[in-house]
């Protein structure tokens, strides 16, 4: 009876209180959870300004620290990657997992492999975006590296720094880790690539509209600003994809945010050369427009189709027709359609038109509507095209229709002749 009477009194306005008050519990506030060590300001503050709302729904994570002794080696190279690829350098950090301190104790010396934040975006190659911990038994410690073979980056575990039981493990390490296909010592061992993306795509002829587009809307410096890093991968339309666009799809009458989101949709933020695209392992692909308006929106589906490379937005189908530009960390390349995203211009697909062929609704004025004599069905098929079937269903229709005429003249003959009689 007295559980009975509490739930009864749980009224609707309670139960939605309580909750509010539960989902607020579990949204970790990372940089809450760091700021009694001043230790980790640095990369406390590198969290809190790239991938904070990534980490706040999140209800059960290990996270990777690095301390600012260890840190200030490399904070000023972390500078000079963009605001994108800094935020992947620090979803690298985080393991979808909990991880108690017992937990790193019974790691097995084959290692464990732990996927993280960054794995999720789409942009790692293969699993390379996972850590592979690996415990030695002799003297217990915990190494962190990358799956991938000979990669230079690991770190080794220095202690537990923070823990909440079943949701958040905290733990130091002595070295910031880098994915895989990064490279934060390029600026160091080597001048940057300093594409000019403008000038490539002038130089590669019919891609003139594209390029005055992207420089007029003042992207095309984010997207040299993210050749470091992981390197970048452009679609662009040729000329021919931008005439043929129909005519209910006004590009440039599109504010200008939302062009910029347009190009931002046709560039892929890792290095892709031909042969990577055409076996790439996750179809699905995020974009930089991706980055801006939120995860699982604005993705391209990259297949192999026909032996071309296909790019699928969901109301546009584009193929890739020549390498423009392609050395490490840039590739760019042409394709035969501009990439519609649907977020913008709805969920029909866009069907480009053929030259000549008017688009439905557009005003073309539809073939008139003649019925041929008999005499046409049994001669010689005339000028004016007809769909397959057409002229067969109407000779057979017009053939029923004569044969019907001839049995109702005999059947009037036999009732005159019985009249008659």
């Amino acid at each position: 009876m007295a559980i009975n009477f509490l739930i009864s009194h749980f009224t609707p306005t309670a139960l939605l209180y309580f909750l509010l008050l539960s989902s607020s519990i579990h949204a970790l506030n990372i940089t809450t959870l760091l700021s009694p060590y001043p230790d980790f300001s640095d990369f406390t503050d590198l969290i809190s300004s790239s991938i904070f709302g990534d980490l706040l729904p999140r209800s059960s994570l290990t996270l990777i620290a690095v301390p600012n002794s260890f840190l200030s080696t490399t904070s000023a190279l972390t500078r000079r990657l963009s605001p994108s690829s800094r935020a992947d350098v620090l979803r690298y950090h985080v393991l979808l997992e909990y991880l108690s301190p017992d937990a790193l104790l019974r790691i097995p010396p084959s290692g464990k492999l732990v996927t993280t934040l960054y794995q999720t975006t789409g942009r790692a190659t293969n699993n390379f975006g996972s850590v592979n911990l690996t415990r030695d038994p002799s003297t217990g410690v915990v190494s962190i590296r990358s799956p991938a073979p000979f990669s230079p980056s690991n770190a080794t575990v220095l202690s537990l720094v923070t823990n909440l039981p079943y949701n958040v493990s905290i733990f130091s390490v002595n070295s910031l880790l880098v994915p895989y296909g990064f490279d934060l010592m390029a600026s160091e061992t080597r001048p940057p690539l300093g594409l000019n993306i403008t000038k490539a795509l002038i130089d590669g002829h019919n891609f003139n509209v594209a390029a005055s587009m992207l420089a007029a809307s003042g992207v095309v410096e984010e997207f040299e600003a993210d050749e470091g890093g992981a390197g970048i991968t452009l679609f662009v339309p040729t000329d021919t994809a931008f005439s043929n666009l129909p005519s209910n799809v006004r590009l440039q009458s599109l504010a200008a945010d939302k062009k910029a989101v347009v190009l931002k949709f046709h560039v892929l933020h890792s290095y892709y050369p031909l042969g990577s695209l055409e076996s790439i392992v996750n179809p699905v692909q995020p974009t930089l427009a991706t980055e801006d308006m939120g995860a699982g929106s604005y993705t391209l589906n990259i297949s192999r189709i026909n032996g071309s490379v296909a790019i699928n937005t969901g109301i546009v189908q584009a193929s890739v027709t020549q390498t423009v530009f392609d050395q490490k960390p840039v590739s760019i390349f042409g394709v035969s359609e501009v990439l519609l995203p649907r977020e913008i211009f709805g969920k029909n697909p866009i069907l480009t038109p053929k030259p000549g062929t008017p688009l439905p609704g557009s005003g073309g004025a539809p073939p008139p509507n003649i019925s041929p004599s008999p005499e046409s069905l049994t001669g010689p098929p005339s000028h004016l095209s007809s769909p397959p079937g057409f002229r067969e269903e109407i000779g057979s229709e017009a053939a029923a229709a004569v044969g019907g005429l001839g049995s109702f003249g005999i059947a009037s003959c036999c009732i005159g002749l019985y009249l008659m009689v």
